[in-house]
């Protein structure tokens, strides 16, 4: 059910009108005066306005510019019994959905204010789409306040706008790829195609055919010409993940392209421009690489115009529980439940763990762990064995350095029995009766144990 407003100074046609909107189940607002329904259309909030265009003291054009003006998601279609060409170009010109002439078909009617309707949905939709993919990716939504984090957010966003070559630099799992898209998303690039490819899942002659593009016949199934990625990405953003993992070959391809703004396909003998900028990604340090000739010394400086480090999530263990946190977050969507509690022991184990898996293997525990909890709060058991027993380890290895190792053994069991006496006293406010009651020894054991030791 849609708000329609309708504008005619003939009543009985603002019946009619009023009529055909209601049967298809329409909330409907009549004006017989255009100056009173403008007045009212900010507290109505119409969907559509259908409005007459010859009448008195303001005219539908006068009421179209008005909608455009102030309310641009309303549609507005346009009647009148002078319909000329001129007059429906100059109505669509100034931004009318549509316009009918009278008489009109009940059935015409009915469904130029349901295309109207779609429409607005439509673009409805588009506009939020737009701002959840572009909230998705924007900064604050790579996860972490460490100092580590606050320098790569202050780089990126330095640099997302603009068009030099960036290198990201990181082990595998600590979400390089979400940063590649935060640069695109959050750049004047993010209205055209951002294209992702890992340079290690292919094959040399395959990747340098998706890359690059190829002309009929000039492999064994190459049966008709293929674009390639860096056309597929023209006016976008590219990002090559892996990139540390390119054979020499097609290295020298990606110089060209980086040096030339230029792809030549694969069999092709002439190269078509393109404009994409480009974001590599390597999961290993490239310098070694340099100086053992793997990868192109002259390539690396093209690459790496502005290089960002990704810390490793054990580089940043502060920030385990606001990643917890998102996660219990995006688990709670995907299934559409509540989003699940932790226990503080099992979050205090998840925050002593190194993470040789970095973000993603927190994420892949944080999944595991939702899957197996029987109820809405996650314990230890829940979490994988492998990370818990390191905690346990962990535990256990400050237990045994704190240990005054050179004391007699008879010297630290009195210690530990002193120390614990005192706590019991403690917790009694000072009543050595209570105490002593509580321990299950006489006064005079508890006066005899806790006299000063004497040297």
């Amino acid at each position: 059910m849609a708000k329609i407003v309708i504008i005619d100074d003939e009543p009985a046609m603002v019946e009619v009108i009023v009529t055909l909107c209601r049967e298809k189940g329409h909330q409907v607002f009549p004006f017989n005066a255009a100056p009173k329904a403008v007045e009212q259309l900010d507290s109505i909030a119409p969907q559509v306005v259908i409005a007459d265009i010859k009448m008195e003291t303001m005219t539908g054009f006068d009421v179209l510019r008005h909608v455009r003006e102030h309310h641009r998601q309303t549609a507005v279609i346009l009647i009148t019994a002078y319909g000329t060409v001129e007059t429906a170009v100059e109505a669509m010109k100034m931004g009318a959905y549509d316009y009918v002439t009278k008489p009109f078909k009940i059935d015409e009617l009915q469904m130029t204010v349901q295309r109207a309707l779609d429409y607005q949905a439509a673009l409805r939709e588009n506009v939020y789409l737009r701002k959840e993919l572009k909230n998705r990716y924007k900064f604050e939504n790579i996860i972490g306040t460490s100092q580590n984090m606050q320098h790569v957010y202050n780089l990126i966003g330095k640099v997302a706008d603009t068009d030099s070559t960036v290198l990201i630099i990181g082990e595998s799992g600590t979400g390089k790829e979400l940063v590649a898209r935060g640069l695109h998303f959050n750049s004047n690039r993010q209205h055209h195609p951002f294209v992702a490819i890992n340079c290690s899942a292919l094959p040399e002659n395959l990747l340098e055919s998706e890359l690059f593009g190829h002309k009929k016949g000039s492999f064994t199934g190459a049966v008709a010409d293929k674009r390639g990625l860096f056309e597929e990405a023209n006016l976008g953003t590219i990002f090559l993940d892996e990139v540390n993992s390119m054979a020499p070959p097609l290295q020298t391809k990606l110089l060209r392209v980086l040096q030339e703004r230029e792809v030549r396909r694969v069999g092709d003998n002439k190269s078509s421009p393109v404009n994409v900028r480009v974001v590599g990604a390597t999961n290993e340090p490239l310098l070694p690489k340099l100086k053992d000739g793997t990868f192109r010394e002259d390539l690396y400086y093209r690459l790496a115009v502005i290089p960002i480090e990704i810390p490793t999530l054990r580089e940043r263990l502060e920030d385990v529980p606001l990643l917890v946190n998102h996660f219990l977050q995006k688990q709670a969507s995907s299934t559409g439940s509540e989003p699940k509690k932790i226990d503080p022991e099992a979050l205090d184990i998840l925050g002593h763990y190194n993470y040789p898996g970095n973000v993603r293997e927190l994420e892949n525990a944080i999944e595991r762990a939702c899957a197996l909890c029987e109820n809405d709060l996650i314990l230890p058991t829940d979490l994988p064995p492998h990370i818990v027993s390191h905690a346990k380890g962990d535990k256990q290895d400050q237990v045994l350095a704190s240990m005054p190792v050179g004391e007699t053994l008879d010297d630290f069991v009195q210690q530990q029995e002193r120390n614990y006496i005192e706590a019991t006293l403690q917790h009694c406010d000072g009543a050595r009766e209570k105490a002593a009651n509580m321990l299950g020894i006489s006064m005079a054991t508890l006066y005899r144990k806790i006299e000063p030791k004497k040297k």
